[in-house]
């Protein structure tokens, strides 16, 4: 009698989503080395400070991971995702997601590759996920570009979270900070890209 070898999955987590159309859905995570998904309570947290200007929005999944933070904006009715992660795995692993959730590419548009190295529309993002890798500078590194690059709208939201061991962001221009909060591991923050009264 033949033994059945039982094929790993490569999906060893999962994420869920915690409001919106959507609500209570769990979705696949692949095991990939610096991969941490944002937690139930710094997104509800995050989401809570966002829901003001959420929907019908354009946004950037800045370095997407598993895709948490933009699949809660696409449930909770932000018209439209960019998710860019450089891990091929998990770009794939978003891809499927995207399936699972049956959403167009128009809707969730999937990139794999450096956030640095992508040709993204002009005035296009009204909200921005920066969650990157930690200990690496990555988060200045993301605000700067995305303040060169052109692609945010008029008084954008840029979510950024970082290691308490980073060094405080040097903002750009006309950046002001909104909203913060620190958990024992990481700090998280949402920013304004443009005066309020301008």
């Amino acid at each position: 009698m033949k033994r059945q070898v039982k094929q790993k999955s490569p999906a060893t987590g999962a994420i869920r989503i915690i409001a919106g159309q959507w609500r209570g859905r769990k979705l696949p995570v692949l095991d990939v080395e610096g991969l941490r998904p944002t937690t139930d309570r710094t997104k509800e947290t995050v989401f809570n400070w966002l829901t003001p200007y959420l929907a019908e929005t354009n946004c950037l999944d800045a370095f997407a991971g598993a895709g948490s933070l933009g699949f809660e904006a696409l449930s909770r009715y932000a018209s439209h995702c960019t998710f860019v992660e450089l891990d091929k795995q998990a770009a794939k692993q978003i891809l499927a997601n995207r399936d699972l959730l049956k959403l167009s590419a128009q809707a969730a548009d999937v990139r794999q590759g450096s956030l640095f190295q992508q040709h993204l529309p002009e005035a296009s993002y009204d909200v921005v996920f920066v969650d990157p890798p930690f200990n690496r500078g990555l988060a200045q590194q993301a605000i700067d570009w995305l303040s060169q690059s052109g692609c945010l709208k008029p008084d954008a939201l840029v979510y950024v979270e970082c290691e308490l061991t980073a060094m405080p962001l040097n903002l750009p221009g006309g950046w002001q900070l909104l909203k913060q909060k620190q958990t024992q591991q990481f700090s998280y923050q949402l920013y304004q890209t443009g005066d309020r009264d301008a």
